[in-house]
């Protein structure tokens, strides 16, 4: 690719694309990381960790997602909203910076979720190496643990904006209450959570091993949540699953079909 600049969230997928990057390219690979209130500041941090640890060439930017109109109001096309947002900005980077590529960290396992942000990144000409490569999570795992990425088994983050059902505007405050809801969350031992934002109700999914320590420890998680903001505290019963919000899409689409 010659040069490229990466978008790096401070998840594993762009952690492990960072370090190859600088690993082959150096000084011709860029890692940015756009904050925004959508941004949890732990990510940050492990994207600012990773930077040091590896000498990895990084900056810091700021998108406007919440500026634009099709991500505040929360369709289903939410994403692809943000992604233009962050892929309007790489370019200038890039452009500004003489860097030939964009490139994002999804792997394969992504192509099979309902993600509007991919086609937000093909019509940015973004390049996905992992994907091209045919790399799955599991093995973007196995990969950053061999090269020392301290991040190689930290859970999904998707951006704080998945956790508002569609339909539901964004906000600054219902994401800084997401936040720190997840915060409270993880320092109570919590390691996969999603803090689900249904107005004054918060659904907290966790993964299956932690279901038991999430009912031992409720108590506290209701005091902590409420003491948010939130009225009422509830816990899936399903468990953790990554995108649960577009199981709405899925029931929509066989209503439709049965009709």
């Amino acid at each position: 690719m010659g040069s490229v600049v990466i978008a790096f969230s401070g998840g594993v997928d762009s952690a492990l694309l960072a370090v190859v990057a600088h690993r082959v390219l150096g000084s011709n690979a860029l890692a940015v990381t756009a904050i925004s209130p959508a941004l949890a500041a732990r990510d940050l941090g492990d994207a600012e960790q990773v930077a040091d640890q590896f000498g990895i060439n990084h900056r810091v930017i700021r998108t406007a997602e919440l500026e634009r109109e099709g991500y505040v109001a929360n369709t289903p096309m939410r994403c692809y909203f943000c992604k233009t947002e962050l892929y309007d900005q790489l370019g200038v980077v890039a452009a500004d910076e003489d860097i030939a590529w964009i490139a994002n960290g999804a792997n394969t396992d992504d192509l099979g979720d309902y993600r509007p942000g991919m086609t937000a990144a093909t019509e940015h000409n973004v390049r996905s190496p992992m994907v091209e490569a045919q790399i799955d999570k599991a093995q973007v795992r196995e990969a950053a643990r061999w090269l020392g990425v301290p991040l190689w088994d930290k859970p999904a983050q998707p951006c704080l904006s998945s956790r508002i059902p569609y339909g539901t505007p964004v906000t600054i405050e219902s994401l800084g209450r997401i936040e720190e809801a997840e915060d409270a969350l993880r320092e109570l031992g919590l390691r996969e959570v999603r803090a689900r934002h249904h107005d004054r109700l918060c659904r907290v999914e966790v993964g299956e091993n932690e279901m038991d320590l999430a009912f031992e420890r409720r108590a506290e998680i209701v005091s902590r949540l409420k003491a948010l903001g939130y009225l009422w505290v509830s816990l899936d019963l399903s468990g953790l699953r990554s995108g649960s919000l577009n199981d709405v899409l899925r029931t929509t689409e066989t209503a439709s079909g049965a009709s």
